[in-house]
């Protein structure tokens, strides 16, 4: 499972899609999941760092979920139309 940090904003989201890759790369399961439970600072950085990794998931034939993910961001997800990209974990 890979893990996001509690702070994800506009100067953070490379390091943070950097990390989530290497996460990727280093696993072969046939779902990635992603844990957001700890965001707690965040902009729209966040879907879109979480959109990229579920592109890159799709791409090399794995599943995406995401665990966790903060109230305030699935609502921001929803205004922006993409919410059902990113589907909770069990």
């Amino acid at each position: 499972m890979l893990v996001l940090p509690n702070r994800l904003l506009h100067d953070d989201a490379p390091a943070c899609l950097r990390m989530l890759q290497q996460g990727q790369s280093a696993t072969h399961d046939s779902v990635t999941v992603v844990d957001a439970s700890a965001l707690t600072h965040f902009d729209s950085s966040a879907i879109a760092v979480l959109l990229e990794c579920r592109r890159e998931a799709s791409a090399a034939g794995r599943g995406f979920a995401v665990k966790g993910l903060p109230p305030r961001l699935r609502e921001l997800a929803a205004l922006y139309g993409v919410a059902g990209l990113l589907p909770a974990a069990p």
